[in-house]
């Protein structure tokens, strides 16, 4: 296995990134209601505005992320902004900073394309996601997207530089 995996674009329907996407669902049935979970399936991680990305140590796909470009709504005053959605890490690869390194690809993504915000909604029990996101600049904010402000969701912002 390498000591530095290689972050790429990825295709979410890949067989180890689905097993990984998962174990992300099962992880976050263990904190919440199905409900209240928002999960994207690998069908709308297919669509054109989604890229999708993994993280590979030599042959095994050991982290995802993605990133959902949105047209501009009212909660973002009409402005476009990229989604992150689906990170995860496998367990056993954590505190290596591969999230860190998945998010630098979705955000230097988004940047390339013109989009100047990235926005994201996590779960206020995800505490190892909560850290990662504030120590990356991300800043709390209020909902946006139609996600309900039920108290279990946090919500973050962080202007990119196009």
């Amino acid at each position: 296995m390498s000591d530095s995996p290689v972050i790429r674009r990825e295709r979410p329907d890949h067989p180890q990134v689905v097993a990984l996407l998962d174990a992300l669902d099962a992880y976050l049935g263990t904190l919440y209601a199905p409900e209240q979970n928002y999960i994207v399936g690998v069908q709308a991680l297919l669509a054109p505005e989604v890229d999708f990305w993994a993280a590979w140590a030599g042959e095994q796909a050991v982290g995802c992320g993605a990133v959902r470009r949105m047209a501009g709504d009212a909660q973002t005053g009409g402005q476009a902004y990229g989604e992150i959605k689906r990170m995860f890490v496998a367990p056993a690869q954590r505190g290596r900073r591969i999230a860190e390194r998945l998010l630098t690809a979705l955000e230097a993504g988004l940047a390339q394309a013109g989009v100047t915000l990235a926005l994201l909604e996590t779960g206020r029990d995800q505490t190892e996601a909560v850290r990662l996101y504030e120590r990356c600049g991300y800043v709390p904010r209020g909902p946006f997207g139609g996600y309900p402000d039920n108290g279990l969701s946090v919500f973050y912002a962080k202007a990119l530089t196009a």
